[in-house]
């Protein structure tokens, strides 16, 4: 939905005028803020420190939206899916939209995965399947486990990112 009007006195008249959804900063000085379609602020219109913590980097392979990601370096930092079959693929933090391979993905260093299913309250952990979190705690030489937070219900994880743990 496009964002809503409100009137405004401009040079003398009186002008219909949008509100703001996202912010390009210092050249929407004293403009008004408008919700987004979420019916949120944009993150882009508040001040430094205050939104979610995220970083924009660039994916080594396709992510699902709700995949528990790695970053590594390879010419620079990029993100994977994180996998408990592999030490030093622990989770690092989450994506909640799909991108492709080569895709700059935001990733998520806390707060809630609502891009999961099939989850059962309480702690959660890394799993063998790339990129998914579950109760079951990996148990194989060579398996690391992560505790990833809490599953708060069936759809959405509180993530709390835990030390990993390579098993002997």
């Amino acid at each position: 939905m496009a964002a809503k009007k409100f009137l405004r006195h401009v040079a003398g008249a009186i002008t219909e005028i949008a509100g703001v959804v996202t912010s390009a900063g210092a050249g929407n000085d004293g403009d008004i803020p408008a919700l987004d379609s979420s019916g949120r602020l944009d993150t882009s219109v508040m001040p430094v420190g205050i939104g979610a913590d995220t970083a924009a980097i660039t994916a080594s392979e396709a992510l699902a939206a709700g995949d528990f990601v790695n970053i590594w370096n390879s010419t620079g930092a990029k993100v994977r899916k994180a996998d408990a079959t592999t030490a030093g693929k622990e989770a690092h933090g989450f994506v909640l939209a799909s991108v492709s391979s080569s895709a700059t993905a935001t990733v998520y260093f806390e707060g809630t995965n609502t891009q999961v299913s099939g989850q059962t309250p309480g702690n959660v952990f890394l799993q063998t399947t790339a990129g998914t979190a579950g109760t079951t705690v990996p148990s194989t030489a060579g398996n690391v486990v992560q505790n990833l937070g809490v599953a708060t219900s069936t759809t959405s994880i509180n993530f709390e990112r835990g030390t990993p743990i390579t098993l002997a």
